[in-house]
């Protein structure tokens, strides 16, 4: 068969023939292009001289063969320069003639003359003396692809890469081509190998590599069994016997099989199918992440285009955008230009910006487009024009809550338009607006679902920002109206719309009458039933107080002490002792003149727009209990969540207060909000001397309580005095903590009578939950005897109801831990007291105390009864789906742990715990509300963890279980501060950080809280300390000395400016304060005062950063009293007023 098959009909070289080819045209057309150049080399010697001087000088051989390499390159431009005036002169473009030429010239003249004509430089027609027929030039130099591709478009051009550097008919010995461009080869080699943070590395190592999988033999015989290896057909044995060939089978266009099938389709003039071009072998390196970035880029925009209303796939193409600059330079700028990151976050904003314009033009009315592209704009536009636009949307959507959030939240962090009676305002205006949705006077806008619980977080945040401000007369006022309003309200303006009954509210308000909380406060209803019916009113008894004798103390303790630290001294003094509103007192004459500070007065245009209606009893109940924490009582509203990641600025969040690290068991159940209450504004490593208020601040939260109580329900009024009882617990706690015998006597004498005073009440007298607690607080008063007579008698009330109470259960519990911990490290004994507790508990019947001794029958009776109540328990909670009762489940739940681990190991209880918790997972693990407190599956893991905690510090147990139980919590409880201060103490007992640093790194990036943040930040901090104290140990001499620097500074530093980057963080007050604190530690002063006015431009209204300022910068105080004055932050004590009173 021939070689070629397409020509098999022809001799065997008549193909290789041209029969147009004729030798005596070849000869003459060479000897008439021989004489034409002759006679114009002739010609252009004449025209120009200095052509004719440098042939002369080349015949004569005057170039020398040893000149300078310098030299001979100014020669050789000249020499062009030359020659290009001479052809320019000549009208011609070039001296060489091709025979093609001078065939055309004879076959068509007309054509030559057009041409002669055409051949000269270009004129601009202006410049032409005389009109001529053809206004046109001829470009000798045109771009072949124009005619070769048929089509003008740059893109359109096929662009190949040669491989090999071999060409058909040389020879490789001896001859070769090169096809590298000159000087691209040096380039090379001078370029320096790529480090592992270069663009290129992270490229590689983001990039998505195709995994390569073996290909499995075909079944056959062993090679071992045979002689030789086989060796496939060749292709034209294959072909010949009407088989496929190695690449396909063969056809009329592959007749020898030899073609892939992709270039067998396109021979046909068809294409690959979809699903086939996909299945392509994909590129490697740089140009697969560049394939498959454009891929996603064209699976967005196909998308997009098909579907424009898709708002979640717009933001993740926005998203990808970060993703795209760190890509190929096809999609980033140059790596070496000069401030490129810069400039490619520039281009990144702007190109984000203009992808969001197109969303918000093909959706209009999303929300949540105008706001990433609010979100964006901040960093490339103005801030008048920036809060213009804002205005315009909250305009455009008045009855949005969460746009509402947003926007308070944007002016606040506004330094340069930012001030606290402006914020006031724009908190009023916001407040009235969703009032007057929600009551229906808005038609163009309904009311949203949620609108009303949304303005009560609204609320709090109002208060809480005039607590942070310093002005927290002004938040007393609001909760004290608020109350009024909202408790005490007439019902002759109940239907009536919140606008008109503000305006009936605003009389009482500038009557003068007791407001709550105020000794003789009745109320707004009392007070229009007073002026309905007319008459006097009997004026109230003047009250005989110290408050003179506390005035005329020297608030001055040393004057030896610098200026700024008596103004911090005074300042906070203050804070502690004037947090209430000041009113005139009829009884002693005194009038709004007499007041000394006018700050604190509060009036009725301050507070009167953010008056609210709540129309449920549950939402009432949540105002009150936000009241009672805004004053440092306890209670259930958590503010750990996203959305008040501005509230958190207590320390105590992240080093706990009280016995919690010694008893992990018993104060497992304490919540620390991570908010200052009402009078502790200090700096952030100054300790609170004491847990309450001052002496009028312990009055009026008894006088709150004591008015409130009658308007609640019983279940409220048994919880209100849970949480009254706990706050004295709180009280003797943080007394025991100071070690101060003599003022822990004294407020345990105090909170022993008011938790007595609480049981006597009727209604109180069989609460088994305030049982608990006053047996708690003897037991913390190292009343251990007394606190066992209180725990029996509970028990003994409530035992017939076995384990069907919940709060007989928690009694049971606490009382059990208690002991437990009392145990001081004995291992688990069948024979103790929880132990009797425990299994009493089950058996349900009379109640007798513990004699020394439980029997091992007993036991039995009571794990079958703990057994059947929790798989009970189980199936009517997964059946029924109810919530409510998750107290009753926890309770029992943790006194089955409890009695497994003291009667068989710790994991008999661990399994308990894990099959609680896998049955209760498909429910809500969190209450719906943005401010409730933690779940009960929170709770039993929480529980598990501190039993684990308590049983690894007592014997002898691998710390690997309790590790994986806190990952396993925290990874779904990322915001629960005990788990965390756990999971601390563990991790600092290694040397190793890289597993914690890891496990931080994964939770902080999926949580959107900034309780991680501020956890890892702790830790890290933690581990520093103790390296320091190491290297600064006095007995170990000089050897640490030498130690360098391990790298935790930097570490603690990129914690903290990757935490401040997030949304979250840069509003957190905490986060800011820890990070200011720590520069000025290591002596980083000025980096540290960047921080500072780096931290005004985000939180501009926290008074407690400008007071750590003072006492880190002291040679600046005054710079920083005047900011504050600048924007309206309370300020108590003047510069001036210190002066007078170190004069006097």
């Amino acid at each position: 068969m021939a070689l070629f098959p397409a020509f098999a009909g022809l001799s065997e070289l008549d193909w290789l023939r041209n029969q147009s080819f004729h030798k005596e045209d070849a000869l003459n057309l060479h000897q008439r292009a021989i004489e034409q150049s002759d006679l114009r080399s002739q010609n252009s010697e004449t025209r120009c001289p200095a052509v004719q001087k440098h042939k002369k000088e080349d015949q004569e051989g005057v170039k020398s063969k040893k000149r300078k390499k310098k030299e001979k390159k100014k020669k050789e431009k000249k020499h062009k320069k030359k020659s290009r005036e001479a052809s320019e002169s000549s009208g011609s473009e070039s001296d060489t003639v091709y025979p093609s030429d001078l065939l055309k010239q004879t076959t068509n003249p007309c054509r030559q003359e057009e041409k002669e004509w055409a051949s000269g430089s270009f004129v601009w027609l202006d410049d032409l003396q005389t009109p001529t027929s053809r206004p046109f030039c001829i470009d000798r130099k045109a771009d072949p692809a124009n005619w070769e591709y048929k089509s003008l478009y740059r893109a359109d051009i096929a662009r190949y890469k040669r491989k090999g550097n071999s060409a058909l008919g040389l020879d490789p010995k001896t001859q070769r081509v090169s096809w590298v461009e000159p000087g691209l080869e040096k380039k090379w080699v001078d370029r320096k190998p790529d480090r592992y943070f270069s663009r290129a590395a992270r490229q590689l190592l983001s990039s998505v590599g195709c995994p390569t999988h073996p290909r499995l033999p075909e079944p056959r015989e062993s090679l071992a069994a045979t002689h030789f290896i086989p060796v496939p057909p060749c292709a034209e044995a294959v072909v010949e016997a009407g088989q496929a060939g190695p690449l396909g089978p063969a056809s009329l266009v592959n007749p020898l099989g030899v073609y892939d099938p992709s270039t067998s389709m396109w021979l046909q003039g068809k294409g690959l199918p979809e699903h086939e071009k996909r299945q392509e072998q994909r590129p490697t390196g740089a140009d697969s992440t560049s394939s498959q970035l454009a891929a996603r880029v064209e699976d967005f925009n196909k998308s997009l285009r098909e579907n424009p209303s898709d708002t979640h796939t717009w933001l993740e193409f926005v998203r990808f955008q970060d993703e795209l600059m760190d890509g190929p330079r096809p999609f980033s700028g140059t790596e070496g230009e000069a401030d490129g990151h810069r400039k490619s976050l520039r281009m990144t904003l702007e190109k984000k910006v203009s992808i969001l314009d197109r969303a918000v033009e093909s959706n209009p009315a999303s929300v949540e487009l105008k706001l990433a592209r609010l979100q964006l704009c901040r960093e490339l536009w103005e801030p008048a024009t920036l809060l213009k636009e804002w205005k315009k949307l909250v305009f455009l959507h008045p009855n949005d809550t969460q746009l509402w959030r947003k926007y308070l939240l944007f002016t606040q962090s506004q330094f340069s338009t930012f001030s606290v009676s402006k914020i006031n305002g724009v908190y009023g205006k916001c407040l009235s607006t969703l009032a007057s949705v929600q009551d229906g006077c808005m038609l163009s806008h309904p009311s949203q679902p949620g609108t009303e619980e949304a303005m009560l977080e609204i609320f709090l945040q109002q208060c809480h920002f005039l607590r942070q401000a310093g002005h927290s007369e002004k938040a007393i006022s609001l909760f004290q109206a608020m109350l009024d309003f909202t408790l005490f309200k007439p019902d002759s303006v109940k239907e009536l719309p919140t606008r008109q009954q503000v305006e009936f509210f605003e009389p009482f308000w500038d009557s003068g009458e007791p407001r709550v909380g105020e000794r003789g406060a009745r109320g707004w209803i009392a007070w229009m039933h007073q002026q309905e019916r007319g008459g006097w009113i009997i004026p109230n008894d003047p009250d005989d107080d110290d408050d003179d004798d506390q005035e005329e103390t020297s608030e001055v303790k040393d004057k030896t002490w610098p200026k700024w630290r008596i103004w911090l001294d005074i300042e906070a003094s203050r804070e502690s002792n004037h947090w209430l509103p000041w009113r005139p007192d009829n009884t002693k004459g005194q009038t709004v003149e007499d007041c000394e500070d006018p700050d604190r007065q509060v009036l009725f245009d301050d507070i009167g727009p953010s008056m609210i209606r709540l129309s449920t009893p549950e939402l009432r109940f949540q105002l009150i209990c936000s009241f009672l924490q805004f004053l440092g009582m306890p209670g259930d509203c958590d503010y750990r969540g996203p959305a008040w990641s501005s509230l958190l600025d207590d320390a105590s969040l992240l080093e706990g207060e009280g016995p919690d690290i010694g008893r992990p068991l018993s104060s497992s159940h304490l919540q620390h909000a991570g908010v200052s209450p009402v009078g502790h504004m200090t700096t952030l490593h100054t300790r609170v001397r004491h847990m309450g208020l001052c002496k009028q601040g312990e009055e009026f939260v008894h006088l709150v309580l004591q008015q409130i109580s009658p308007l609640c329900s019983a279940e409220e009024k048994s919880l209100l005095a849970l949480y009254w009882i706990q706050y004295e617990k709180l009280k003797v706690m943080k007394c025991a903590q100071s070690r101060n015998k003599k003022r822990l006597k004294s407020q345990g004498k105090r909170s022993k009578k008011l938790a007595k005073r609480l049981l006597k009440e009727a209604e109180n007298r069989n609460n088994l939950a305030l049982w608990r607690e006053y047996a708690h607080l003897e037991w913390l008063l190292g009343n251990l005897e007394e606190a066992r007579k209180v725990f029996d008698t509970a028990m003994a009330l409530g035992i017939t109801r076995s384990l069907q109470d919940p709060s007989l259960c928690d009694l049971c519990l606490l009382y059990s831990q208690l002991e437990v911990e009392e145990a001081q490290g004995a291992a688990p004994c069948a024979s103790s007291p929880a132990v009797h507790s425990l299994t009493k508990l089950a058996e349900g019947g009379a109640y007798s105390h513990f004699t020394g001794q439980v029997l091992p029958v007993a036991i039995l009776k009571a794990r079958k009864s703990y057994e059947q109540a929790f798989h009970t328990s189980m199936e009517q909670r997964t059946g029924s789906g109810h919530t409510r009762n998750s107290k009753s489940v926890t309770g029992l739940v943790g006194c089955f742990a409890l009695f497994q681990y003291l009667t068989m190991g710790i994991e008999a209880a661990d399994k308990v715990y894990n099959q609680a918790m896998e049955r209760m997972k498909g429910e809500v693990t969190s209450d719906p509300r943005t401010w409730g407190g933690p779940s009960d599956l929170e709770h039993l893991a929480l529980m598990q963890a501190a039993l684990l905690e308590h049983h690894t510090s007592t014997s002898v147990y691998p710390l690997r279980q309790l590790r994986e139980t806190l990952t396993s919590a925290l990874s779904h409880f990322p915001t629960n501060c005990h788990l965390w201060q756990l999971y601390v103490q563990l991790e600092n007992k290694y040397h190793s950080a890289g597993r914690a640093r890891r496990f931080f790194h994964t939770v902080s990036k999926s949580c959107q809280s900034t309780v991680p943040w501020l956890f890892a930040i702790y830790a890290e901090q933690k581990r520093k300390e103790l390296v320091n104290t190491v290297q600064r140990a006095e007995y170990y001499g000089e050897v640490f000395s030498t130690i360098p620097e391990n790298g935790h500074s930097h570490r603690i530093r990129a914690l903290f400016e990757s935490a401040i980057a997030s949304e979250r963080g840069a509003c957190c007050p905490l986060l800011w304060r820890m990070y200011l604190n720590f520069l000025v530690s290591e002596g980083n002063l000025e980096r540290g005062r960047g921080i500072f006015y780096k931290a005004l431009q985000e939180i501009p209204w926290v008074k407690s950063l400008y007071m750590d300022a003072v006492q880190l910068f002291p040679d600046r105080v005054q710079e920083f009293l005047d900011l504050m004055t600048e924007k309206e932050l309370r300020l108590r004590a003047p510069m001036e007023e210190v002066d007078i009173l170190l004069e006097d």
